[in-house]
């Protein structure tokens, strides 16, 4: 099987040499012709020490090479620039093979999930044909061959059934789900959780905020999804809690180690260039914020983020806001 693979960041590139091992044919495609230049010659990928292309994975900047009659694409680029990257092959050719999508994001002022802004670029027709992968998973961890359980969603049970044996491994383990939209809100919201949960790590509040921030954080996560039509158990899972867990409890996080960074008086832009990573909740936070004015839905932990990210909030005084709301009684 022939499978194109959109983006040489970690998980991306994680994600060709798990299915280079298993026999399947890899191009991957980058814009970054240093990049591709460093992999295809051989040399350690430059966020994964000690780890290099398989042999037999190719690499290029043509992104026609590699999309051009393979058997499924394996996205891993950015939710922000999913549009522009799908925009161009629909004008190389239309894909109608299966399209795994891996970026968690929400698109700014559209506030469409990735798989529905891939059906208003390429039409109703491709429905059937993409499933998201989502759950936690570290690309520094699943390249290494630790255990690791995330979730394949798609709205065809054929679909999901083909993504789950494609990616399974001894050490990659595979659930299928039919709730496309609670494992893309799930995914996408848990990121602006983490930057709260990386301020409170920056600014030492302890376990217990932590605790707390995860918490209310899973409750704005589903109260947001379910208003747009996700079921509230898939929350529960591996796409939901389980992600959401992961990514607030590690600097391994970019999304964690860009709020830790805040806290530790970084501005946002010297944070990004730090991290040296698309922060994807940065963009994220946009979008759920404007979706929860339009749903009039309180978010006030991602309207948090967005005040001390966008708005150059000083953070103290973010916290004092937060603990200071009107107390009610928890409703879950």
């Amino acid at each position: 099987m022939s499978i194109g693979i959109l983006g040489t960041g970690t998980w991306g590139f994680c994600l060709a040499s798990l299915l280079r091992s298993k026999g399947f044919s890899t191009t991957s495609w980058s814009r970054d012709p240093e990049l591709v230049q460093q992999l295809a010659a051989g040399e350690e990928h430059p966020f994964l020490s000690g780890h290099k292309a398989r042999e037999g994975m190719k690499f290029t900047t043509n992104l026609s090479e590699a999309v051009n009659n393979v058997d499924c694409i394996v996205e891993s680029v950015t939710s922000a620039g999913l549009r522009s990257v799908f925009e161009q092959i629909k004008k190389i050719k239309p894909p109608f093979c299966a399209i795994v999508l891996t970026s968690k994001g929400i698109e700014q002022n559209s506030g469409l999930i990735l798989p529905a802004v891939l059906e208003e670029i390429l039409g109703k027709e491709i429905h059937n044909h993409i499933a998201c992968l989502s759950g936690p998973s570290y690309a520094q961890e699943v390249i290494k061959g630790l255990p690791t359980s995330v979730v394949v969603a798609a709205y065809h049970p054929d679909l999901m059934n083909f993504v789950s044996e494609m990616f399974t491994t001894p050490y990659f383990r595979i659930y299928p789900n039919e709730d496309v939209l609670g494992v893309a809100y799930g995914g996408a919201l848990k990121n602006i959780i983490a930057i709260a949960c990386g301020i409170a790590d920056g600014l030492s509040l302890g376990h217990s905020t932590k605790a707390a921030i995860m918490t209310r954080g899973l409750h704005e996560i589903r109260k947001l999804a379910v208003a747009k039509g996700a079921k509230p158990e898939t929350l529960s899972g591996l796409s939901g809690m389980g992600d959401l867990c992961l990514t607030c409890s590690s600097l391994i996080s970019r999304n964690c180690r860009f709020g830790y960074l805040l806290a530790k008086g970084l501005t946002s832009q010297e944070a990004q260039k730090e991290i040296g990573m698309v922060v994807e909740g940065l963009y994220t936070c946009v979008s759920a914020l404007q979706l929860s004015q339009a749903l009039n839905i309180p978010m006030p932990i991602t309207e948090m983020v967005y005040k001390i990210t966008y708005e150059e909030m000083p953070i103290q005084k973010a916290v004092q806001g937060l603990m200071e709301r009107t107390v009610k009684a928890e409703h879950l």
